[in-house]
């Protein structure tokens, strides 16, 4: 009877080494996948606080929380089912649908662009597009909505990077491996948006301490507090680069996938050559130069979208919504 159960007992510690071994197999996994995945991961971070301008200062957490919660949904219950399906029953079908994705921040992009060329233009535009919203209420359910359907491409490259850093992978450490990038990103990716939208108000609060020491204080709050709307003008210019310089080299990825390399050739070619122009910065100006070429392609892309957006295809999700509404209403 000991002896049975000093087998027992080893049995367990066999399949404990053996699960901590498996952890740690996926923890590695998942740090590597997460590093492969740390551009878009920036570009994410830059690109959602230009949704969160123009609300008051007590409803910035609450909408950064619903666009997290919403990111989460996007990750765990669309995107990684998906990911994991399509991988096994049909993986042609990952570019097309990655390239549909980057068309749309594409257009996304260079609709904010066209905005701040022509800003009575893009109004029209914006109204043909859908109703403006005239409270308060429905002014945050179209940002958050908004934002999530952005966040939904960006983390779609995400997953996809990071389910193309476990190829060999079995299915259930895909699985793992992809909930725990996902919710790990979005941690990190909501955590610091919200600590830059609130910087602001850490600053109002900071100069208005008093005491022996509070003078050193005041005077970083009220830079801080200075500081914090230039920053984030200039975080929304860069989340709007992002959007479409994203966007351009998904396109050009996939259209080298399909046997179009010349484009993405022509790119390594010009960084290529950027950087023995100027060895000292020459990995950074190669990065520069092919992400530039990228940003050219995608704004291009997204400026011809707009009017097919504005005319065809916004058009024809309305009446498509419309007829919807008219079947439900039929008794």
């Amino acid at each position: 009877m000991s002896i049975g159960l000093i087998a027992l007992l080893d049995d367990v510690a066999s399949i404990a080494k053996a699960a901590a071994a498996s952890l740690d197999d996926i923890a590695g996994q998942a740090a590597k996948a997460g590093t492969k995945a740390a551009g878009v991961v920036i570009d994410d971070t830059a690109v959602t606080p230009r949704y969160l301008t123009n609300f008051a200062a007590s409803r910035e957490l609450p909408v950064v929380g619903k666009i997290a919660l919403g990111s989460l949904k996007n990750k765990l219950l669309f995107l990684l089912p998906a990911a994991l399906a399509l991988t096994l029953l049909l993986p042609q079908a990952i570019m097309p649908l990655l390239m549909l994705g980057a068309l749309y921040l594409c257009y996304e992009g260079a609709e904010k662009v066209y905005e701040s060329l022509f800003p009575h233009a893009a109004h029209e535009h914006e109204a043909a597009l859908e109703s403006i919203a005239d409270d308060a209420q429905s002014f945050e359910d179209q940002k958050v909505a908004s934002a999530i359907k952005t966040d939904f491409i960006l983390s779609a490259e995400i997953m996809t990077i990071t389910l193309g850093a476990v190829p060999d992978a079995g299915f259930w450490t895909q699985a793992t491996v992809l909930a725990v990038v996902g919710v790990a990103i979005t941690v990190a990716v909501y955590g610091v948006v919200a600590i830059i939208v609130k910087a602001d108000d850490v600053g109002l609060a900071l100069a208005q301490v008093r005491g022996p020491l509070g003078a050193p204080v005041r005077v970083f709050g009220r830079a801080l507090v200075r500081f914090m709307p230039h920053f984030l003008r200039l975080l929304g210019i860069l989340g709007t680069a992002a959007m479409i310089w994203v966007g351009g080299g998904i396109l050009l990825h996939g259209l080298e996938s399909y046997g179009w390399a010349w484009p993405s050739q022509l790119l390594h070619d010009a960084g290529a050559a950027a950087e023995q122009a100027v060895p000292a910065v020459g990995a950074f100006l190669a990065w520069l130069v092919q992400a530039a070429g990228a940003g050219v392609v995608g704004l291009c892309i997204g400026l011809l979208a707009i009017p097919v957006m504005g005319r065809f295809l916004s058009p024809l999700w309305r009446s498509l919504k419309a007829g919807l509404r008219r079947l439900r209403a039929k008794p």
